[in-house]
């Protein structure tokens, strides 16, 4: 309240948050008096507490989070993804590589590079098979085809399989076919996609927006969790500042930060934030030793020929690199690799 504020502005702001069931407790200082209020947020914003007499200013002290946060979850969440009875677990004490081919283009390319990953230690296999360009003329993916290959790929390779979705039409059939729906940076603010992938009933990769903030993360994620699903696994791929040396910054200190707030699982995208296969493992390094869940890395047989984002999918030399860091690196940190496990129903 502002130091002018009479008693009866004190009674009226008390009687307007009581009027639709809130608790107002007034702590009256020398200079100034503040109220503090307990009950539904939400009902709280529809009282305009701002334009009632005396009254100086409204601060927000709560988190808009409610499923997401760690104050009503302490202790941190294992998402487990594939199929009952052999699932891979993304959380705490384990640390969860995912790889393959940033898109799908043939049978024979998945497949290799669902080999690839898995020699470098991969337990899930990514693929894009719808994929969201800048450019109308850049390849899009195979689609539905796409779908196909990476569920047979899964399959012969016993990797479950995480693809992005990008159109609401879209989620049941992706469903039919993946493991763990991914939703894309470009799709994070995209609130009825968010909802039918909460439906879905599958595990949610929830890439951050480019231009969001902590807490716009975390509530696109809430909107997830709202229609009853937890299963909800973060991953920080960059955000857009004034540097220009790589795609974006990597925002590594995004992973404490959530972790401290959040009980959800974080993952870090390399490949995407950068752009550059040389700088992948150097910081999939720097994600291990922050904290992070896991890593988001694109691989693939030839990259010369990629038809998505070649120059940062590893191979060779560097697919090796990986691999080594992925063995050696989480231990130093507490972690053991994660591998898939038999889980009673």
């Amino acid at each position: 309240m502002s130091p002018e504020a009479t008693d009866e502005d004190v009674a009226a702001v008390v009687a307007r948050v009581e009027g639709v069931g809130g608790r107002a407790n007034v702590s009256k200082g020398l200079e100034r008096t503040v109220i503090g209020l307990v009950g539904d947020i939400t009902s709280f914003h529809h009282l305009n507490l701002r334009t009632l007499r005396g009254v100086a200013d409204v601060h927000r002290i709560s988190d808009p989070f409610k499923l997401v946060n760690r104050q009503h979850h302490p202790e941190r969440s294992t998402v487990w993804v594939g199929r009952p009875g052999r699932q891979v677990p993304v959380g705490p004490g384990t640390f969860t590589l995912v790889a393959g081919p940033c898109a799908v283009e043939t049978a024979a390319q998945t497949l290799e590079a669902a080999r690839m990953a898995r020699s470098a230690g991969a337990t899930l296999l990514r693929g894009g098979a719808f994929k969201p360009r800048t450019s109308p003329y850049a390849f899009a993916g195979l689609g539905v085809p796409a779908l196909r290959i990476l569920a047979d790929v899964g399959e012969a390779t016993g990797l479950p399989v995480v693809t992005e979705v990008v159109d609401v039409r879209d989620v049941d059939v992706v469903a039919e076919h993946a493991d763990m729906l991914q939703v894309g940076t470009r799709h994070m603010s995209d609130v009825g996609l968010l909802q039918a992938v909460g439906d879905a009933g599958l595990p949610v990769l929830l890439e951050r927006g480019a231009t969001a903030t902590v807490e716009e993360w975390l509530m696109a994620a809430e909107h997830v969790a709202q229609r009853g699903n937890l299963d909800i696994v973060l991953c920080e791929g960059g955000i857009r500042t004034f540097e220009s040396a790589t795609r974006r910054t990597l925002d590594l200190s995004a992973v404490p930060v959530v972790q401290a707030c959040s009980h959800l699982p974080v993952v870090v995208d390399p490949s995407h934030a950068v752009g550059r296969k040389e700088l992948v493992v150097p910081l999939s390094r720097a994600a291990v030793a922050v904290g992070a869940d896991g890593l988001v890395v694109d691989v693939h047989p030839d990259p010369e020929t990629a038809l998505c984002d070649g120059p940062q999918a590893l191979v060779d030399t560097e697919l090796r690199e990986l691999a080594q860091a992925v063995r050696r690196f989480p231990p130093l940190v507490g972690r053991v690799p994660a591998t898939p496990t038999r889980r009673d129903p």
